[in-house]
């Protein structure tokens, strides 16, 4: 299958496979212990897991066009900052 037309670079696969493997993981976790236990943390607003993985994908999203935008396309340390990122979500927000 011809995918060049897509513009694919391993950090790119790497980036969309890491999401895969989360939502996969998110849902073992669901099915272990429902429920989630809604927290108020930094944005003193109730947000739950799925609260929190949407925020924590859409902040990583964010960080890796501001990242193309001013430091160009080598993206692996733009990945770095998601994962710090969404670790910082998962556990103050």
């Amino acid at each position: 299958m011809d995918l060049t037309w897509m513009a694919w670079t391993m950090p790119t696969a790497v980036f969309f496979i890491s999401i895969g493997v989360i939502f996969a993981v998110m849902m073992a976790w669901e099915a272990v212990r429902p429920g989630g236990a809604p927290r108020h943390g930094l944005l003193r607003i109730e947000t739950t897991r799925g609260d929190r993985l949407f925020i924590s994908l859409l902040g990583s999203a964010f960080i890796c066009l501001i990242w193309l935008a001013f430091a160009g396309s080598n993206l692996w340390w733009a990945l770095g900052l998601c994962a710090v990122y969404a670790v910082c979500v998962f556990r103050w927000v």
